[in-house]
């Protein structure tokens, strides 16, 4: 097979929920842990780190990974979804995994994702697992999927756990309360190994504190230990921090990559998270410092507060769900646009009628679908919309949506593109 042909099969013949949502979800580890049996447990060659939460997990993981690839060491990164290619869940100190091995590694294993009807993410994962070992890399930083207690990643046995924090996303899975969606993010919790926790919310603390002393596990919040300050002497498309612990200066100016401001509740838990293996692994100030600064390039990260052009100024993001939005929504607020110009669809098992009272009504709105099942129709979102008294046009792409806000736009506007990853994804597909 090409690797077109691999992607096709495993897209079509395998159920993923990044595509159809709900009917792929499953609720048990049985499949993973036969496939773990048929691999031999490959995880166990090398050290990983464990990360969970509902908001900023992709950013936290590769935070780390850059962080340990500055340290020099060969660095494996698994992250879901991938914005364009599948090949970003998969990579080593930022390279992506290689096209001839996805179909190798399908050649050679597809009966047995077929004969257990694997989930596209329990072959995923099957896959990452494998190729960090083949590849042998010394430490891989593991992103979980939706949860953590029944989530195919949760089968690693860590030397570190992160939880980022916890707010309502995926509750017809998770539960409908943040504590219920604790106790599942709580589940990767391993026994004596330390934990971070990146808010230390009252809804979920307790959820927390019981689950890692019922571990024997010691248990940080990152919020409790470091304070994160914006700085105004960014570079451009940089975000720049005073990080202290207490009354201490750790770090008197940390830039990152990652510019969008909410990003320094996750450079809190991030250096949480390195202040608990940095004596394991010999980091530096300078390897933080620089992992920091170049997480994008050594990662490969994309669409978190991310600036694609200017005059009009565009940024993309992928926040999709109250907390994320409020946190994008709330640093918008402080640009000087004469026009802001939302982009935006959401994928349909997003309940955002809450979320839309958010949006500010002196804006413009062009809704649109992304080009996946699980994108909300362009009907459905307009009476939402309608109903929230937002002004608005719709249009049957991302692409259309975005042509005509440019159109639209005077050179001190503001285009923000989001809603959902999949928005986000065809609009930059779309920019290549």
């Amino acid at each position: 097979m090409t690797y077109k042909d691999t992607l096709d099969f495993l897209f079509s013949s395998l159920p993923a929920y990044h595509r159809i949502g709900k009917a792929a979800y499953k609720a048990d580890l049985t499949t993973t842990l036969l496939l773990d049996k048929y691999f031999g447990s490959p995880h166990l060659q090398y050290k990983t780190i464990h990360i969970a939460g509902t908001n900023g997990k992709g950013s936290v993981s590769s935070f780390l990974a850059s962080v340990l690839s500055e340290s020099g060491l060969r660095t494996g990164l698994y992250t879901s979804p991938h914005i364009r290619d599948f090949r970003e869940r998969i990579r080593i100190n930022g390279i992506k995994i290689e096209e001839d091995y996805i179909v190798d590694f399908v050649d050679s294993h597809g009966h047995i994702f077929k004969k257990l009807s694997s989930s596209f993410f329990e072959m995923t994962v099957a896959m990452a697992f494998q190729y960090f070992k083949d590849k042998k890399v010394d430490i891989a930083v593991i992103e979980t999927g939706m949860g953590g207690r029944l989530d195919s990643t949760n089968i690693i046995n860590p030397l570190l756990s992160v939880i980022t924090n916890i707010s309502l996303d995926h509750t017809q899975f998770l539960g409908a309360g943040k504590r219920e969606i604790a106790v599942e993010k709580a589940g990767i919790i391993k026994r004596e190994t330390p934990v971070v926790i990146g808010r230390s919310d009252p809804d979920t603390r307790g959820v927390f504190i019981s689950a890692a002393a019922k571990n024997r596990s010691p248990v940080v919040f990152a919020d409790n230990e470091f304070i994160v300050q914006r700085i105004r002497d960014s570079e451009p498309g940089k975000l720049s921090v005073k990080v202290l612990k207490g009354e201490d200066v750790i770090y008197k100016k940390l830039t990152s990559g990652l510019s969008g401001s909410y990003q320094a509740e996750n450079i809190a838990t991030s250096i949480a998270a390195l202040n608990l293996i940095s004596k394991e692994f010999g980091l530096s100030d300078k390897h933080i410092l620089s992992g920091f600064s170049s997480v994008i390039t050594n990662t490969g990260i994309e669409g978190r507060w991310q600036s694609v052009s200017k005059k009009p100024e565009v940024i993309c993001d992928t926040a999709h769900n109250e907390d994320g939005l409020s946190s994008v929504l709330s640093q918008l607020s402080e640009y000087p646009a004469k026009k802001l110009r939302f982009v935006l669809g959401f994928a349909d098992d997003k309940k955002i009628d809450t979320v839309l009272k958010l949006f500010p009504i002196e804006a413009e709105y062009y809704l649109t679908k992304a080009s996946v099942l699980r994108s909300m129709k362009v009907s459905d979102l307009v009476e939402k919309v309608a109903r929230a008294g937002l002004s608005y046009r719709s249009f049957e792409s991302v692409s259309d949506a975005y042509i005509e806000a440019v159109k639209n736009s005077d050179p001190d506007d503001l285009i923000y593109i989001g809603g959902s990853t999949f928005i986000v994804a065809d609009f930059l597909e779309s920019q290549i």
